[in-house]
Order: C-alpha cells, then sequence, then structure tokens
C-alpha cells in the first residue's frame, strides 16, 4: 500500500509544481497566437499613409512587446517545467518580469497620445500643454521609481533563478511597491480617459445631430470606455489578490493576461478604423471619380472634396469627414469645421 501511495503523492507533488508554469505557457501562448493573428490582419489592413502615423509605429511596438513577454514566459515557464532543476539564467528570467511589469507605461502613453488630437502642439500654448500634461507625466515616473525600488529588491534577494522563484511569496504578498504601482495605474489611466472623453463632448457638442459624425462620436466613446474598463478590472482584481493571497501566481497569471488583453484592445480599434479606411480607399479608386486628390491636403479638389481630421482613439486615428457637413448651411458648415479642425 505504501508503494503504491508514495508514486501518488510524488506525482501529485509534481503537478502542484508545475501547475503554475503550465498555467503562464497556456495563457501566454493562446494570447500571444491571438495578437500575431491580429497583428497580420493588421498590416494587410494598413495603408502607406497610416503606416507613417507615430500612433501605427507606437501600436506596432507595443504589440512586439507583448509578442517578446509571450516568448520569455513560454522559456522561463517551460524550462521549470522540463527541467526543474536547471532553470534559465538569472538574467532570462528577471528579463521575463522586466517586460511583464515595465511594458504598461508604454501602453499607457500610447493611450495618452490621443490628448494631442485636442490639443495639437502647434497651435496649443505651452503653459497649457504643460498643465494637461504634468500630471500624466510625474505619475508615470512615479510609477517607475516604485517599480524599479521593487526590483532591485527582488534582485538582490537571490543569487539564481532557483532563489528568486523561492523568494517570490515574501517578495509579494502586500508589497508596497507593486500594490502603490497598480493604484497609480489605475489613477493615470483615469485621468487620461475621462479628461480625453469630457474634452471631446465639449468640442462636438454641437455636432451631434449630424448623423454621420454623430455615429463616429459614439464609436469613439465606447471603444474609449471598453479599453478603459477592462483593464481597470484586472487591476482591481491584482491589488485585491496582493492583498489577500500569500501565493503570487493568481496574480501574476492575471498581470500577464492583462498585458495582453490591453494591447489586443488596442489593436481591435485600430483594426477596427484601419479596416474602415481600407474598405473606403478601395471604394474610392474603384470609382470613376474626375476630380484630382491633393496629397498635401489630404483632400479631394473640386465640388465633391473631402477633407479628414483625425481623433486619436487608443493610440489610433479616426477620420472625421466633412462631407457629413455638407447638408449643412455655409455658417453651420464652417463653424462645424473648424471644431473638427481642433479635434
Amino acid at each position: 500500500m505504501s508503494s503504491v501511495t508514495g508514486p501518488e503523492v510524488a506525482i501529485n507533488a509534481f503537478i502542484d509544481q508545475i501547475r503554475p508554469c503550465f498555467d503562464y505557457i497556456l495563457a501566454g501562448t493562446a494570447c500571444s497566437a491571438s495578437l500575431f493573428t491580429l497583428l497580420i490582419v493588421l498590416l494587410g489592413f494598413s495603408t502607406k499613409e497610416s503606416r507613417r502615423r507615430l500612433v501605427f509605429q507606437l501600436n506596432v511596438l507595443a504589440i512586439c512587446v507583448a509578442l517578446t513577454l509571450g516568448i520569455l514566459t513560454g522559456l522561463t515557464s517551460g524550462k521549470a517545467i522540463v527541467d526543474p532543476f536547471n532553470q534559465v539564467s538569472k538574467s532570462v528570467y528577471i528579463t521575463a518580469i522586466v517586460f511583464a511589469l515595465y511594458p504598461p507605461l508604454l501602453y499607457d502613453s500610447i493611450l495618452l497620445t490621443r490628448l494631442f488630437a485636442l490639443y495639437p502642439i502647434a497651435s496649443t500654448p505651452s503653459l497649457t500643454l504643460v498643465k494637461i500634461f504634468a500630471f500624466p507625466f510625474c505619475i508615470k515616473c512615479a510609477r517607475v521609481v516604485v517599480l524599479s525600488l521593487w526590483l532591485n529588491d527582488y534582485i538582490k534577494s537571490g543569487l539564481n533563478t532557483q532563489s528568486l522563484v523561492q523568494n517570490q511569496v515574501a517578495s509579494w504578498y502586500r508589497n508596497p511597491n507593486i500594490t502603490a504601482e497598480w493604484t497609480m495605474q489605475m489613477v493615470d489611466n483615469s485621468y487620461s480617459v475621462s479628461f480625453f472623453l469630457y474634452n471631446l463632448h465639449v468640442r462636438t457638442s454641437s455636432i451631434r445631430r449630424v448623423g454621420g459624425i454623430s455615429e463616429r462620436i459614439r464609436q469613439i466613446f465606447y471603444i474609449s470606455v471598453a479599453n478603459f474598463v477592462f483593464p481597470l478590472l484586472f487591476n482591481i482584481a491584482q491589488i485585491i489578490l496582493i492583498t489577500t493571497d500569500r501565493s503570487p501566481y493568481t496574480g501574476a497569471l492575471l498581470l500577464l493576461i492583462n498585458n495582453f488583453v490591453t494591447v489586443i484592445g488596442v489593436l481591435c480599434a485600430t483594426l477596427w478604423f484601419s479596416g474602415s479606411e481600407w474598405v473606403r480607399g478601395h471604394k474610392e479608386s474603384l470609382s470613376d471619380d474626375p476630380f484630382s486628390l491633393n496629397p498635401s491636403s489630404g483632400r479631394v479638389n473640386g465640388a465633391g472634396r473631402r477633407s479628414e481630421n483625425e481623433v486619436v482613439v487608443i493610440g489610433r486615428s479616426v477620420t472625421l469627414d466633412r462631407a457629413d457637413f455638407a447638408r449643412w448651411g455655409g455658417d453651420k458648415f464652417r463653424a462645424a469645421s473648424n471644431i473638427s479642425d481642433e479635434v
């Protein structure tokens, strides 16, 4: 009886030991595969003009960072399962942790670039820009400081990967630096989203009755809220776990998934608008339009001219079309055009 019980206990103990690593691999692989597929679709829908935009390049950078996180997660967790007594080097393990903790700063900065659509650098007074961006800049600096303090203490807690893994529980439970980082992340995102949506509402309230523009503004609102709410829920869950659960595995899994959810939300918003631009571009290329396109101004010359104005949404641009204002009178058209130019 003891000969049967002994192997069962050993097998169960081994399964319990590798289960967190297996969960990390499963979550990282599934999210990375989805992200890579969406990236291919994005590149297929993108145009030469859209690929030159800074926000598009930042989105691609964020996707590459998230895919690197998935690779590092698979490498460290897979090695822990296959050869638990000879894990990856300490430098590789620390790199995986860095790619899990620091990239949200990049994703949140992309989120913040939407404000430049409402407050262009070229036409906004420097004092106004300082008032708007001083708070998010300071809070991001504070986030970098608390993350660096935690990482420095964690690196010093072990000489190799095995000792660092064993010290996870002590470094995780109710850690003030990590808790402060996630709290500041929620405050940072809340400021960016609320400030953007409020100013978007104020600046576009006079054109709500126009069908096309009203629908696009509503889409901007829903996408912005969705890309804020889901990461916020993950942040709240992470803070609850770090203060109540001594085991770091569930919280680390949520942190991993939250990274991918944030980037996938950014990418889905980008894909939606890139697809719209792609369809519109193909329709225009197939139509027998006798008017020429002025590439410097982005408008079609002649009676049917079109001027495109951009609103950055989650690090991406949405096109607002002046043709939607054509049925307005001359004064109303000019007033709406001025609003769209500011946005």
